[in-house]
């Protein structure tokens, strides 16, 4: 057989290359958002999206972190996924969450500890975020860096806007405020009469089950 002829058949049989943005990885980041959001779907990550809701910027702050350690770990993990032995995987996962956890608690000490004592106990927490464990073991373990990056800035992005819209309508209605301004006072509704069950966590559990029935109402998820 002819050296054309092999490098013929080498280029008929090679993969074409995906693109950097294929209709796959846009799915990546968009099905977290909507049709497959971790907490209104899949109903995970619930303690944090109701212990910290209370407040627009410690909201703000736990989404950011949360985004920042879901996706370096979904990427370190899958950098390492080839070396890891199956027994001890989820030591592995949790190992790397951990230091991810601490770098974000530590950085909140240095230099905004005002926050860091709001939010220290909660952002500890991340640790056992179903959303952070779940994404490592069904995801980064068995896929490319690149592809688990995506994954994890939408599941981030999923979680992170639920929570921020929760916290919109807490502190909204329990405090009269976003982002502690005064909304009410600044219309000239000097008396405006909050709502101090939305400062409860049961403020937040209606609020998140109005969201859930809205979505599932519109994108026909039926729970079986």
């Amino acid at each position: 057989m002819s050296t054309e002829t092999l490098e013929k058949q080498e280029t008929a049989v090679q993969t074409p290359k995906e693109e950097l943005f294929s209709k796959r990885r846009k799915r990546l980041i968009t099905d977290p958002l909507n049709e497959d959001n971790p907490i209104t779907v899949q109903v995970l990550g619930i303690c944090s999206a109701l212990a910290v809701t209370v407040k627009m910027e410690p909201t703000l702050i736990m989404s950011i972190a949360v985004v920042f350690v879901i996706v370096f770990s979904n990427l370190i993990i899958s950098l390492m996924r080839n070396i890891i032995p199956s027994r001890v995987r989820i030591i592995v996962q949790l190992a790397v969450v951990a230091t991810l956890v601490t770098l974000v608690s530590e950085v909140l000490k240095a230099y905004s500890y005002d926050m860091y004592k709001v939010l220290g106990a909660f952002v500890g927490l991340i640790i056992t975020n179903c959303i952070v464990m779940g994404r490592l073991e069904a995801f980064a373990m068995g896929n490319k860096p690149y592809d688990s990056i995506l994954d994890g800035l939408g599941s981030g992005f999923g979680y992170a806007w639920i929570i921020l819209t929760v916290a919109f309508f807490r502190e909204l209605f329990g405090s009269g405020s976003v982002f502690d301004f005064k909304v009410f006072e600044a219309a000239g509704i000097m008396n405006f009469p909050t709502n101090g069950l939305m400062v409860d966590s049961i403020g937040a559990f209606m609020i998140l089950g109005i969201l859930i029935w809205v979505q599932r109402s519109r994108t026909g998820y039926v729970e079986h």
